[in-house]
């Protein structure tokens, strides 16, 4: 691997990065290489925390089980605004995500696992899968703030109004509803948690998040 971060001597986070002069090296090659990694030092992946792809401008970050598709870039490295389109998507990523307060945080509140059932529709075989999944960086930074404005809200002379994180549709509001609660949990002492829905749909699909 091109590049690997260690905390306290153990490997979290891989990086391939492939040449922007070389026309074929792409983000999609990147992941195929992290790929044959994978599969030929497995041992270098059991503590991994994310695998990060570039192909020099352009950067994503994902998870050991994430297909290319679920790999996603940091936009911005301080969360108030996104960086200039000028600016190369990788800086960004170290940046943003890749500094020492930020991975510490994404690793022990912004990863979660869920498991994924799958049945062959010739052998009936049940193969249940675990996949890791990363916080995307919307949901990172809407969480921190959410969580800042919880305790400021919920303390003595707060005014018990935390606040509203608006998605939009696919955006990932169920998984930033997870991360946000146990901050919470961990910020204010175990507190109650009280979820409301306007659809049954959304009962059983937030019920199987949690």
């Amino acid at each position: 691997p091109d590049i690997i971060l260690f905390v306290n001597g153990i490997p979290l986070v891989v990086l391939e990065l492939k040449n922007s002069a070389n026309e074929s090296a792409t983000i999609a090659s990147a992941y195929n290489q992290l790929q044959t990694y994978i599969n030929s030092i497995p041992s270098l992946f059991i503590y991994n925390s994310m695998l990060i792809i570039s192909d020099g401008l352009d950067a994503k970050a994902g998870s050991v089980s994430s297909e290319l598709s679920r790999f996603m870039s940091w936009k911005s490295s301080d969360g108030k605004v996104e960086d200039s389109s000028n600016i190369p998507q990788l800086y960004t990523l170290i940046k943003g995500m890749l500094n020492k307060s930020t991975l510490l945080d994404v690793i022990r509140n912004f990863i979660v696992f869920e498991r994924s059932k799958t049945i062959d529709s010739k052998t009936g075989i049940t193969t249940i899968q675990s996949i890791k999944k990363i916080t995307a960086y919307h949901q990172y930074y809407a969480v921190n703030k959410a969580i800042t404005s919880v305790i400021t809200a919920s303390c003595n002379d707060g005014d018990r109004k935390g606040g509203v994180i608006w998605h939009t549709q696919g955006s990932g509001k169920s998984l930033t509803m997870v991360f946000a609660v146990g901050k919470i949990v961990k910020a204010l002492n175990n507190p109650t948690i009280l979820i409301i829905t306007d659809r049954n749909d959304l009962d059983d699909q937030l019920f199987d998040t949690f």
